[in-house]
């Protein structure tokens, strides 16, 4: 049986949805930072914490909650302590693990971004599309998601 390749269609269509994706979310990245200081790796990080019970989460967790590598996690971290956004704090009965704790001034960064981040987002990704495609996309996304492996 011969192996079945995507169509040149199939592909056109692939590297459109790739490409598409990726300067979008290059362009909502560039305007979080130039009008926040944050990058979307931070932001995610506080939104994160924002939503945990007392603000802090294990790192594991969070890592978990993000997406993300352990080690990628712990070198942002590393970042956003130095810039007074989260801090780390030992783990009561435990001393291999930690919490992330967001510190006020995180909460505050936060949510200073969240009005221009959600303008961005409404702005570039909202405005584009009708309440039909919205629709739709919200399905394609969810078909996509559900035929990966592991979910």
């Amino acid at each position: 049986m011969p192996r079945r390749l995507p169509t040149s269609e199939q592909l056109r269509t692939w590297r459109d949805f790739i490409e598409t994706t990726e300067a979008l979310r290059a362009v909502v990245a560039a305007r979080l930072q130039a009008e926040s200081g944050l990058s979307p790796g931070d932001y995610a990080v506080l939104l994160a914490l924002s939503e945990a019970p007392d603000r802090r989460l294990r790192p594991s967790d969070l890592a978990v909650a993000i997406s993300w590598e352990r080690s990628r996690l712990s070198h942002h971290l590393g970042r956003m302590e130095r810039r007074g956004l989260i801090r780390r704090e030992g783990f009561s009965g435990d001393s291999r693990g930690a919490f992330v704790i967001l510190t006020d001034a995180g909460s505050a960064a936060f949510h200073a971004a969240t009005v221009p981040h959600l303008t961005a987002v409404r702005e570039l990704f909202v405005e584009a599309l009708t309440p039909e495609q919205m629709d739709a996309l919200a399905q394609i996304s969810a078909a996509l998601r559900d035929h990966l492996p592991n979910r």
